[in-house]
């Protein structure tokens, strides 16, 4: 009776999962067969900066690579793509037009950026037509960026300090370079637009305050390799010498998205470099953010809330 009783449950156990998995089938499938339906055809664009390095852009590919499967699983999302909002193509305007020619009804534009600046609130507005900013529509003529108002309703989420990805990431990396906290000071180097330097300095702030009282380091400072299209090295110098002035070592630690040689080893490296005794005083290493499962998981999880956000918007349309 006893194993009679072992094998009753292990069916009853076995049944409901068969049953858990019929039901999600049968979700996904009348999912797909509303869109069908409607007519409703969702893409997902991930959108980033451009570089000119090869392999910062190889990072960016490599996350869409990541997330795919995972976006798509559902049959919900129908494709995914990568867009480099400058310097190097596929653009997001032909991007956009891919997705048109495809029969896209719906594109979620995701971007990978860290933080507030002129790209996401008024540039890649600008580009998508969702907003008509005369100073960004000048700019990105002169940088000749294609505008493209597509046919496909246009979906943009929020940038990753939406989330606590930035804190955990760094917090990470400075994990593996730490030797004696109490006797450091942390030095995050990042890189973005002067008008938003108040917004950034506040991350750096969040950012170190909570990596200091996880790891016990207990001075901070931070500095840029550049701001838009100015770079210079002594901004890094000047951020670890603040530092130095109090404790014997200084961890820095860049805060961008991707490793790109101009600005992980040139520009940051040169103002190490200018650092007396930097081989001993100072650690670094020239990483990003980029690869980090936690940022694949948000992209993941982005899509997935926006997603629902486009089929109530295809209901009340």
């Amino acid at each position: 009776m006893k194993i009679f009783s072992k094998f009753s449950g292990f069916f009853a156990i076995l049944a409901m999962m068969v049953l858990t998995l019929v039901n999600s089938s049968c979700q996904n499938n009348a999912s797909a067969n509303q869109q069908a339906e409607s007519g409703q055809k969702i893409g997902v664009l991930l959108v980033n900066h451009g570089s000119r390095s090869a392999t910062w852009r190889q990072a960016l590919l490599d996350l869409e690579t990541s997330v795919k499967d995972k976006i798509m699983a559902d049959g919900t999302v129908k494709g995914t793509k990568t867009a480099f909002m400058e310097y190097n193509e596929p653009s997001i305007a032909t991007r956009l037009k891919e997705f048109d020619a495809e029969g896209y009804t719906d594109v979620i534009l995701v971007p990978i950026f860290l933080t507030v600046s002129p790209h996401t609130f008024d540039d890649i507005p600008t580009i998508i037509g969702q907003k008509e900013d005369p100073h960004s529509m000048e700019a990105l003529k002169i940088e000749k960026i294609e505008r493209y108002t597509p046919k496909a309703r246009t979906f943009l989420a929020p940038n990753l300090d939406f989330t606590d990805i930035i804190k955990k990431n760094v917090l990470a990396r400075v994990q593996k370079l730490t030797k004696d906290a109490p006797n450091e000071g942390l030095v995050l180097i990042g890189y973005g637009d002067e008008s938003y330097d108040k917004e950034w300095g506040a991350l750096f702030d969040q950012v170190a305050e909570y990596v200091k009282q996880e790891v016990g380091i207990t001075a901070h400072s931070y500095g840029w390799c550049g701001h838009i299209a100015h770079y210079d090295p002594q901004k890094t110098t000047d951020a670890i010498q603040k530092v130095l002035d109090t404790k014997k070592q200084a961890v820095v630690v860049p805060v961008l998205v991707a490793h790109d040689e101009m600005f992980q080893v040139k520009i940051i490296g040169d103002g190490i470099n200018k650092i007396k005794d930097n081989q001993n005083r100072v650690y670094y290493k020239p990483d990003a953010i980029l690869p980090d499962k936690n940022v694949e998981q948000w992209v993941v999880d982005i899509t997935t809330e926006f997603v629902q956000k486009v089929q109530t918007a295809q209901k009340n349309s």
